[in-house]
């Protein structure tokens, strides 16, 4: 008998380089003949000659990009580097929504070799870093760097340690930093120019401890880690690593040049300050390019747990700061020619951030599907647009509730096929698995958010919710309360206290309800569905002139309001749930809310 021996794996230490075309779904889309001419064209004459000139070989074309091995590190950034500058002279003149631009991410790595293909961690780590990369870009690891740092007359921006999908470990990246293209020389040193920083990019600089005492470095210390940690989570953020951010511990340097250095828009400075049984922390949010403070806040707080505290205070901040952020983002890019994706979709944020009218929340999805025009599989556009859509069916602004729930839930599902793990879509699926008579597996699809965020105010608000819903209105108050610790100026606040006010009129706390209203009205009067809330409260109480003013207030705000619209949302299940709704409409009757 003849045995067979073990199959041989071949393997060899490689420079892995793979790139594709950035928003080729989009230039298919508006020319299919001419952006395939176009791309061959460019592969052909430009990329693929490139690649051979400096030892390396493409493994693969994946559609629209390729896969490609280099003998050393130098020659694969030294390849990208001249191929990358080539094609932005070819393309300089044409316009930008039509131009052709690649992403390209270079690693070093052991693979295992087959005849059309290479495998390994080092091949899939490339991979992701060529999706961070800016189009037109080259995106690099901290290993590659190491071998080309004095080696190549190119400068290197550094973007921090990245959390890359599917790798479990942080991986350090730098970003090559390329000349404009100039028509005399195909290939230039990039050691003057300045890469454009990153939208929401920021830096957490160590937080000083005011306290007098050394030994709290270490909770100054912790405070400043958690707060970078946690506005990783903020969608579209780049936040720089806090080894990196660390070093500037103790060195009186400008914000603005350490801005240049690290190439971020935006760095937050802070201070913590523990004296006796109180701990005070002060914040900013500072401009890198112009150092103007953009918002500041300040957090006193009474000394119980340190690590809970250090949770709620870094909750709050980073709450805060999503929303300051955006603000500031929007601010940037409003009135821009040629907005792109990412641009579209800050904006829309914004719209979203100004309030739940009819108004803002059409002029958001707009925005959104505008930056899905522009790139469909815009994970973060795509989530928030079934928000948008979400908030049109539960905030009773229309007639059409559940068609606009229903075109939410098909659009969340697909961007959690794409983004599995995002904490915020997992919330918009809840929301609308609870406001479409689903409750149970809206709060597993709650729970599974709080897992993945512990810190998002808005979940624990909609676990209350649920409770509504399933006719434990007493419980609500708890989870609201909740969220108003972790965010208590939130600008969503006033939604959140409405909720209370109608969990109470369940229990028949209507006292209780209309102070829970009257509070969501003083802080944002410009919602209708407070005042309506309020109206009924007060006619249940007996004070039914007041509640005629109230429900005129409401309706001076949404005209179009009426019992049957409120009627049309979940009304079935529950028997204390029924039995509260019925009285909410009875309050509604008597304040003159019309019937519809």
């Amino acid at each position: 008998m003849v045995h067979e021996g073990p199959v041989r794996i071949e393997r060899r230490l490689s420079a892995i380089l793979a790139a594709d075309v950035s928003g080729y779904s989009r230039l298919m889309h508006l020319d299919e003949e001419t952006t395939h001419a176009r791309l061959t064209s460019l592969l052909m004459e430009t990329v693929h000659p490139t690649i051979a000139l400096h030892g390396g070989r493409i493994v693969k074309n994946t559609g629209d990009g390729f896969l490609a091995e280099f003998p050393s590190a130098v020659k694969g950034v030294r390849a990208a580097t001249q191929f990358q500058t080539r094609i932005r002279e070819l393309t300089a003149g044409e316009p930008e929504d039509r131009r052709i631009a690649f992403r390209v991410g270079i690693n070093i790595g052991d693979v295992i070799v087959e005849p059309h293909d290479i495998f390994g961690d080092g091949v899939n780590i490339a991979a992701r870093l060529e999706s961070i990369a800016e189009p037109g870009g080259i995106c690099i690891s901290s290993s590659v760097y190491e071998h080309v740092r004095n080696k190549l007359k190119v400068t290197f921006a550094e973007l921090g340690e990245q959390n890359l999908k599917n790798i479990n470990h942080p991986v350090r990246a730098y970003a090559v930093v390329l000349d404009e293209p100039s028509p005399a020389t195909p290939f230039q040193s990039a050691e003057s120019s300045a890469l454009s920083a990153r939208r929401l990019s920021i830096v957490v600089l160590p937080f000083a401890n005011l306290s007098g005492d050394t030994k709290q470095d270490y909770f100054v210390d912790g405070v400043t880690e958690s707060l970078t940690t946690d506005l990783s989570r903020i969608s579209g953020s780049f936040v720089i690593g806090r080894h990196t951010a660390f070093t500037y511990r103790d060195h009186l340097v400008d914000v603005r040049q350490i801005g240049r250095e690290l190439n971020v828009r935006y760095a937050l400075v802070g201070s913590v300050q523990r004296s006796g049984s109180r701990l005070r922390v002060n914040v900013q949010l500072i401009d890198a390019k112009t150092g103007t403070h953009l918002w500041a806040d300040r957090f006193d707080k009474p000394i119980a747990d340190l690590l809970d505290m250090q949770d709620e205070i870094v909750a709050r901040i980073a709450r805060t700061l999503d929303v300051q952020l955006i603000v500031a983002e929007a601010r940037r890019v409003a009135g821009m020619l040629n907005p792109d994706a990412m641009d579209l979709y800050f904006q829309g944020r914004h719209f979203c951030n100004k309030g739940f009218t009819f108004e803002y929340l059409t002029e958001a999805r707009r925005l959104f599907e505008l930056a899905l025009a522009i790139d469909p599989k815009n994970v973060h556009a795509m989530i928030f647009l079934a928000g948008v859509e979400a908030a049109l069916g539960l905030s009773l602004l229309t007639d059409n509730r559940l068609q606009y729930l229903a075109t939410a839930e098909t659009m969340v599902l697909k961007a959690l096929c794409l983004a599995p793990d995002h904490a915020w879509a997992h919330f918009v699926l809840a929301v609308v698995l609870i406001y479409t008579n689903r409750v149970v597996q809206g709060v597993a699809e709650c729970e599974r958010t709080l897992a993945l965020d512990r810190n998002l105010a808005d979940a624990h608000v909609l676990m209350g919710v649920a409770r509504f819903y399933m006719g434990s209105g007493a419980d609500t108050e708890s989870y609201i309360n909740e969220a108003l610790r972790l965010s208590p100026r939130d600008i969503f606040a006033y939604r959140w206290m409405t909720h209370a006010g109608f969990a109470k009129l369940q229990i028949t706390a209507d006292a209780e309800a209309a102070t829970w209203f009257s509070r969501g009205i003083e802080a944002n009067r410009n919602y209708p569905l407070a005042h309506f809330g309020y109206a009924s409260a007060l006619a249940l109480l007996g004070k039914r002139d007041e509640a005629q003013v109230a429900a005129k207030a409401g309706l001076a705000l949404d005209p179009t309001f009426t019992i049957g619209r409120f009627k049309s949302g979940p009304s079935h299940g529950n028997a204390a749930f029924v039995t509260g709704a019925r009285r909410i409409v009875k309050g509604l009757h008597i304040a003159g809310v019309p019937e519809g």
